[in-house]
């Protein structure tokens, strides 16, 4: 083992040493909250039975959501695709300012850039279609800059060996492979800006996520929950129907399908119509004074608010949630995967588990989890351990159905047990795809703890809301500026540990 690699171990460590410290502060505040599990009982009767509102109007929401979903998760893709090459096609100047943008945008939370942009362009579509789609561009330019990475560099050698140029190399013998990435990708991204949607609603955007702000800011249980298990259903066949066309479209005999890659632009291109008529994305109504309301959010300033415990308070929601999800997710996971699942009805219930925890949003979750125990971290860290294990549940079953299957096969010859060979063979194997995922899970986590605290789940995401509610907006630059450097720090720390841990 190399000096990286004790090292690399080293911290992993320290991280899940900081996870239990994090499970155990926040521990230390549930005490009082517990009581608040008898606010439950009136909950559940408040909201039953559920109040669904007429088919028209659930129609017309959908729509809404979807439209501004999918415009924003085109947008992502498109910007992405032009961050991914720039960091991995042009030099390393370039490389880094297009890596800086990337992670710029990831620390910037949907919803602050929801307000900003409302304020300059008014209520509507289109400022939650640029919001979810800027954020969403630092994330999916990421990954494409991953998947680009890892493409086979012999089709590239080959080419520039010939005096071809690097936009040549790049259409020729880059994108033609991580083409099906992409796509994997930006379907992915779509189910997560589906999930994003819900929580825009409560800054003035517009499909289902305002709906059920409307409804449970005033206490309208019923209606509330109803347009809850609407969008968990939405979220549900949406990540059916993502399985779907990965399958059909990726996952042909002879690595991809030209009729399927078609079908599916065709699809893509008259859904961009459709989204575009309907989505209201095209109604403006902009306000003036744009560079004046820009001066407001510079010098950077606190306003007297102790953001540093506040920051400490999300931070420390991130970590214990990700470790109280990766608890769960590993043997959820291990059982929803083929190859481990003792048989069938273990693996389609453990299947049917992670399909359900993964169709719940977290906002909804959190909103649960406030009425329940009261506003505060605790409440937060449930929501996002729950949903972290519906999502690592998932790819931890994926990564240990792709596993090799030689060693596993050569410990059972030997006589060893289905569990001895679990652990000594088939899960070894996964284990740096696991903790690499769980890293991003952890970085998910901490920008999803700042959200939640908009709707009283604890931290910095409380003083984000007053901020901008008090326009603040000195506040909300400090409050950027903060996640910024711990996005930063802790996308670095992952990069290194996922490199020497493979």
């Amino acid at each position: 083992m190399s000096r990286g690699d004790r090292t690399a171990r080293t911290i992993l460590a320290v991280l899940a040493v900081l996870g239990a410290w994090s499970l155990l502060a926040l521990a230390a505040e549930a005490g009082p909250t517990l009581s608040g599990f008898s606010n439950a009982g009136n909950f559940l009767r408040r909201a039953w039975p559920l109040d669904f509102p007429p088919m028209a109007e659930i129609l017309r929401q959908t729509g809404k959501t979807l439209a501004v979903v999918l415009l924003a998760t085109l947008l992502s893709v498109v910007l992405g695709i032009v961050l991914a090459t720039a960091a991995t096609t042009f030099g390393r100047p370039v490389g880094l300012i297009a890596r800086a943008a990337a992670t710029a945008a990831r620390a910037a939370p949907d919803v602050v850039l929801a307000v900003i942009l409302i304020r300059f362009l008014g209520l509507g579509a289109l400022p939650a279609v640029l919001a979810m789609g800027l954020h969403s561009a630092g994330m999916v330019g990421r990954l494409y800059a991953e998947a680009i990475d890892q493409a086979d560099p012999q089709p590239q050698q080959a080419l520039r060996a010939v005096g071809a140029g690097r936009s040549q190399v790049f259409c020729t013998a880059v994108l033609p492979q991580v083409t099906p990435a992409f796509i994997a990708i930006g379907l992915h991204r779509f189910d997560i800006n589906l999930r994003i949607s819900a929580i825009l609603g409560y800054v003035g955007a517009t499909g289902i996520g305002t709906e059920l702000a409307l409804s449970f800011g005033r206490l309208d249980y019923a209606r509330g929950m109803a347009w809850a298990c609407i969008l968990f259903v939405l979220c549900a066949l949406t990540e059916l129907l993502s399985g779907a066309i990965r399958k059909a479209v990726l996952e042909d005999t002879g690595g991809s399908s030209p009729l399927g890659r078609r079908l599916f632009l065709v699809a893509t291109l008259l859904l961009i119509g459709w989204s575009v008529a309907s989505s209201g994305v095209l109604d403006l109504d902009p306000a003036g004074g744009w560079f004046e309301t820009l001066k407001l959010f510079w010098p950077p300033g606190t306003a007297g608010a102790d953001l540093g415990q506040a920051l400490l308070t999300t931070v420390q929601v991130a970590f214990a949630a990700t470790l109280l999800g990766s608890v769960l997710a590993v043997p959820l996971g291990s059982l929803a995967a083929r190859n481990i699942a003792p048989n069938r009805f273990v693996y389609l219930v453990s299947r049917t588990l992670v399909l359900i925890v993964r169709g719940l949003p977290e906002l909804v979750l959190a909103i649960v989890f406030v009425v329940i125990t009261g506003p505060g971290p605790v409440a937060g860290t449930l929501a996002l351990a729950l949903g972290a294990s519906g999502l690592l549940g998932k790819l931890v079953a994926d990564s240990l159905e792709h596993v090799p299957p030689g060693p596993a096969l050569a410990l059972r010859s030997t006589g060893a047990s289905r569990a001895q060979t679990y652990v000594g063979a088939t899960f070894p194997q996964a284990a740096p795809t696991i903790v690499g995922n769980m890293l991003y899970q952890l970085d998910a986590n901490l920008r999803a703890a700042t959200l939640l605290g908009i709707v009283g789940g604890g931290g910095i995401g409380l003083y984000l809301l007053q901020a901008m509610r008090t326009r603040e907006y000195e506040v909300v630059t400090m409050i950027l500026l903060l996640l910024f450097a711990v996005v930063l720090a802790l996308e670095l720390l992952a990069g290194w540990l996922t490199r020497h841990l493979r």
